[in-house]
């Protein structure tokens, strides 16, 4: 479905939400609300989503939303889900939508427990690579050379790879995707949505101008640079039988071969928070970028066994 279309449909996330401007979560969330439909409920933890859903007594998500303590958004949405399931409510989408510190740190316990029982919902992780409504300090998702509050001199681990963690639980359906194509963002969550049980896991990298340090109007150019160079590929798969059907999603595809790629400066130079990383720091990015295309390579190839 082209973009035209995807925007035609019904706007779920309101005018007069409090995001900031350029914010990646609202541009995903949109999207991903405009899949899933109005028969959908949102489990939220501890994040910028808890907040700027507006002000009491107004509210920005035309959907039904559950607040929630940070550690226990999986855990709480699988009660949910096994309550609306009791009562003969199946086609109601529940879903965790949260950050990287609720559902990749704080709430990965809840989430792990909830994949591995293999729960009828879907989680999707809006990745802005640090917890950036607390005051921008370093999480795992946080990738090396990047400055935090709490990593003054640039973070010296590479990131979380949550995705293929979920992948190695035997979730349903696992993808990454980017707030630069909405489009893939509207279609792997309607795909998560259609194929309508078990654990579904989307991940969407999602460019934070406030604690990336950039102008809020590169939001997208930047969610495009992350895969144009490689930092973050857009795959998805799905497990039938027992079984990894695992593709590489446009335009990553063609970024396979590294040759292909756009240097990876191009995406450093505009953001400020690599302005502390060193020689050391931008060789360990190049690691952990070899590592995830080194998982992507490995499941590529189980895949075509």
């Amino acid at each position: 479905m082209g973009i035209r279309e995807i925007v035609s449909k019904p706007d779920l996330l309101l005018p007069g939400h409090s995001a900031c401007p350029g914010c990646p979560s609202a541009l995903a969330l949109r999207m991903a609300l405009k899949a899933l439909g109005e028969k959908t409920i949102l489990v939220i933890p501890a994040s910028c989503s808890s907040v700027y859903q507006g002000i009491y007594p107004g509210e920005s998500f035309n959907v039904i939303v559950y607040n929630v303590a940070f550690a226990s958004a999986a855990a709480v949405a699988s009660g949910i889900r096994r309550a609306l399931t009791k009562k003969g409510y199946k086609d109601v989408n529940v879903v965790v939508w949260g950050g990287d510190g609720g559902l990749v740190d704080i709430g990965m316990a809840t989430m792990s427990g909830a994949a591995e029982r293999g729960e009828d919902l879907i989680a999707i992780c809006y990745d802005n690579e640090a917890y950036m409504n607390t005051g921008i300090q370093r999480s795992g998702a946080t990738p090396p050379g990047a400055w935090t509050t709490t990593t003054w001199t640039g973070k010296t681990e590479i990131k979380k790879p949550m995705p293929f963690i979920m992948l190695e639980h035997g979730a349903r359906y696992v993808a990454t995707t980017s707030v630069g194509y909405p489009v893939d963002i509207y279609n792997k969550v309607k795909k998560a949505k259609e194929i309508g049980e078990g654990f579904r896991y989307i991940h969407i990298l999602a460019p934070d101008p406030p604690g990336w340090r950039f102008d809020a109007s590169l939001t997208v150019e930047l969610g495009k640079l992350a895969v144009e160079t490689g930092f973050w590929p857009l795959w998805e798969a799905e497990v039938v039988n027992g079984r990894i059907k695992f593709r590489l999603t446009p335009p990553s595809n063609k970024y396979l071969d590294p040759a292909n790629r756009v240097p990876l400066e191009r995406f450093i130079e505009k953001q400020g928070r690599f302005r502390v990383a060193k020689e050391y720091h931008l060789k360990k990015l190049q690691q952990q970028m070899e590592f995830y295309w080194q998982l992507v390579r490995a499941y590529l190839s189980i895949s075509e066994e």
